[in-house]
């Protein structure tokens, strides 16, 4: 059976986003990133750089931060309407067919379709160092806290909105190493596994 639609998830500085969106290049398949933050931001009144922060990241690099946040009376926290407003922007987005998405637990969210692709990309630590010195024009320390910091926050927020691991093989149909691989053979591999 054919994948038409793909998540991507990945480590920060394996070159994931830039895989997900040249795989959903030469597949003709719509992608969706940062559109899903604007959409999420237009249903939710939140503003965009908020949306972007909480629907993918934890506000803290402790899970238990999560039990400390306030809540309505229906036990819900800002985050938790955020998330499902996410839930179900992507659950639509998934209803169209032939797209990729990428981040934002979207492999969770999508995990009872058939159709559905789950990819994760590694990256070794000196490549991914390099991509986010030359990204964002920072030094090698900063550049390797900036990666354990964001993968940190990525993972508590997969891990309490999944209750599942971040990154373990079980959750995704393959997970590829960018810096072993290299960009376009990621790309090869998930069109190939995509037919």
């Amino acid at each position: 059976m054919s994948k038409n639609i793909i998540t991507v998830s990945r480590e920060f500085g394996s070159g994931g986003r830039a895989i997900g969106e040249a795989v959903a290049k030469r597949l003709n398949y719509q992608y969706y990133d940062k559109d899903i933050i604007a959409k999420v931001a237009k249903e939710t009144g939140f503003s965009e750089e908020y949306v972007a922060k909480s629907g993918e990241y934890a506000n803290s690099k402790n899970i238990f931060a999560y039990a400390f946040t306030g809540r309505d009376m229906n036990g819900m926290s800002i985050d938790d309407y955020v998330f499902n407003a996410q839930r179900k922007i992507i659950l639509d987005i998934a209803e169209k067919g032939n797209c990729v998405i990428v981040g934002r637990c979207a492999d969770y969210i999508l995990r009872e379709r058939d159709d559905v692709l789950n990819v994760f990309i590694i990256g070794e630590p000196e490549k991914k160092i390099e991509r986010i010195k030359s990204m964002y024009s920072v030094s090698e320390s900063e550049a390797k806290k900036l990666i354990k910091d964001t993968d940190k926050k990525r993972s508590i927020n997969y891990n309490y909105y999944t209750d599942q691991i971040w990154g373990r093989n079980h959750n995704y149909a393959i997970t590829l190493n960018s810096s072993i691989l290299g960009m376009d053979k990621c790309i090869d591999i998930i069109e190939e596994l995509a037919k």
